[in-house]
């Protein structure tokens, strides 16, 4: 085996359609909804999909085998949930988002409450926007949030960010530092930092040449040239 890693990922370039998706092998992919009628470059390796704009990523997806499949994320359309709520209970992300676990009882639970007190569409909204407090903070911050906010008789998302931020407090600096951690996903590189080795350096021959004298420019300030004339 080589003694360093060997990136053998394909590198391949997409446009995203309409409903903020790549296609890649009869697969469907998500990205977020900003980059939609844009060309990402995509790695792709044997069991993971990344997506790139430009140098920085976008998005993550396990590699799918079957042809139709699609894997879709539910932050990725928050954008657009936002300005169209009722497109949300009926959503493939939501159904994605629900299976996979990242949509929990308690979000449902926040939703049921939210929509009861101020109606489908603006209850919806504040989903949304608690649904967005999880690109900034770990889920299980966000989750205590709403259950702290749901207790106090709030569908706020502003009380479940207060809330959060006061059981991130509370919490030890060992699980907070773990659940920052987890926030950011942090990957580990691939590169390899090469030592090169140290070599001496090369013995330098003594310079046999006489060393340089300025005997005639001192004559040449001793014995100025006339005004008239040259020496």
């Amino acid at each position: 085996m080589p003694a360093e890693p060997f990136d053998c990922a394909a590198t391949a370039w997409s446009r995203v359609d309409r409903y903020a998706r790549i296609t890649l092998g009869k697969c469907r992919y998500s990205v977020p909804a900003r980059l939609i009628d844009t060309r990402v470059r995509v790695r792709l390796s044997a069991n993971e999909l990344r997506i790139f704009d430009g140098s920085q990523q976008v998005a993550a997806h396990p590699r799918l085998a079957a042809a139709g499949a699609e894997h879709l994320e539910l932050d990725h359309y928050l954008e657009i949930l936002v300005r169209k709520p009722g497109a949300l209970p009926g959503s493939a992300a939501l159904a994605q988002a629900r299976a996979s676990g990242a949509f929990t009882s308690v979000h449902d639970a926040f939703w049921a409450a939210a929509r009861a007190r101020h109606g489908d569409g603006a209850g919806t909204r504040a989903l949304i926007e608690v649904l967005l407090l999880h690109r900034r903070m770990p889920p299980a911050q966000v989750i205590a949030g709403m259950q702290a906010a749901l207790a106090a008789g709030s569908c706020s998302a502003d009380v479940v960010a207060v809330e959060a931020r006061k059981h991130a407090a509370a919490a030890s600096p060992a699980e907070a530092d773990a659940a920052w951690q987890a926030l950011q996903r942090p990957r580990r590189s691939r590169a390899a930092v090469i030592t090169l080795p140290r070599r001496p350096a090369p013995a330098v021959p003594p310079d046999q040449r006489p060393a340089p004298s300025v005997a005639a420019y001192d004559e040449l300030l001793r014995n100025p040239p006339s005004a008239g004339g040259t020496r």
